[in-house]
């Protein structure tokens, strides 16, 4: 069977970008959004979404930027109802947003700096994905992809 990039399309898709305001969170909101998604852009600081939302609205697709700190489970169910109310619907959840306080080495990381790390790399990533595969179970179904 031959694939083509041409014949890939998530036309009519809505996808949930984590850390999309640069890096690889960005480019890959940018790409799904050349494949054809509407996409909802997630991040602490919005005048950075609000830049990548405007490029993704020059290709021609939807796009939605909410500043949300994912290790805050109140921000995660604020995030996930506008992107709702924004499209109707999250069939793409990609939990790109990460953090690391220190730049130690694994030896000399202490207990602050774990907690942080823990609470929005595992935590945030954990209830994210529960609060958006309610969405999905009710519409039939999503896809989640973990960036690590």
């Amino acid at each position: 069977m031959n694939f083509s990039l041409d014949e890939f399309s998530l036309k009519g898709k809505v996808a949930l970008v984590t850390g999309g305001s640069r890096g690889i969170g960005k480019a890959i909101a940018v790409g799904l959004a050349n494949a054809g998604a509407d996409v909802a852009l997630a991040s602490r600081k919005l005048p950075d979404l609000e830049e990548v939302a405007k490029e993704i609205k020059k290709a021609g697709r939807k796009s939605l930027a909410v500043a949300a700190h994912v290790g805050r489970l109140e921000e995660i169910s604020n995030l996930v109802t506008k992107v709702q109310e924004e499209f109707g619907k999250i069939d793409i959840l990609v939990n790109n947003a990460a953090t690391n306080p220190t730049m130690d080495q694994a030896i000399d990381v202490d207990e602050r700096a774990w907690d942080s790390i823990m609470n929005l790399n595992l935590k945030g990533l954990f209830f994210l994905s529960q609060a958006v595969a309610r969405v999905m179970r009710k519409q039939g179904g999503g896809n989640i992809i973990n960036v690590a």
